[in-house]
């Protein structure tokens, strides 16, 4: 069986960091021993740098820089890049959010996952792009296994 492509959220990284129980976490663990492939761009890849680096965040997480670089290290080993050639902004509220969006089109990936559900939500659907939460998308995982 083809292996499920999927673009993760920011904000699923930021989750596995946050709480090593949930959903987010085991999808990390997932991506690592390669039970899905998780599309990336560059800007996405910048994003999550930018992001899991924030001063507060790992305060919260009690992580260095050390260990978010060994994370991300990990995160693009596991990773398929792939190039945006296609815009079609702006489709979101946020733009911040367009460089997801553009990466899961961009790539043809089955799905997006995210937090965020609400805000991707009709583009998703104007574009055909499926929209996951991370436990939906883990639980789509374990009834593939």
């Amino acid at each position: 069986m083809k292996p499920l492509r999927v673009v993760l959220d920011t904000n699923v990284l930021v989750a596995a960091l946050r709480s090593g129980s949930g959903a987010s976490r085991q999808l990390l663990l997932a991506l690592r021993d390669e039970r899905f492939c998780a599309v990336v761009s560059v800007p996405l890849f910048m994003e999550y740098e930018a992001t899991l680096k924030r001063t507060e965040l790992l305060k919260v997480t009690r992580l260095s820089l050390r260990d978010i670089d060994e994370l991300l290290d990990i995160v693009a080993a596991c990773c398929e890049q792939t190039d945006i050639h296609f815009s079609w902004r702006p489709q979101l509220r946020d733009p911040n959010d367009e460089m997801v969006l553009e990466t899961a089109l961009n790539s043809r990936a089955d799905a997006l996952v995210t937090f965020n559900r609400t805000d991707f939500a009709a583009a998703c659907a104007t574009f055909g792009v499926e929209l996951w939460s991370p436990l939906e998308f883990l639980e789509r995982l374990r009834k593939r296994s």
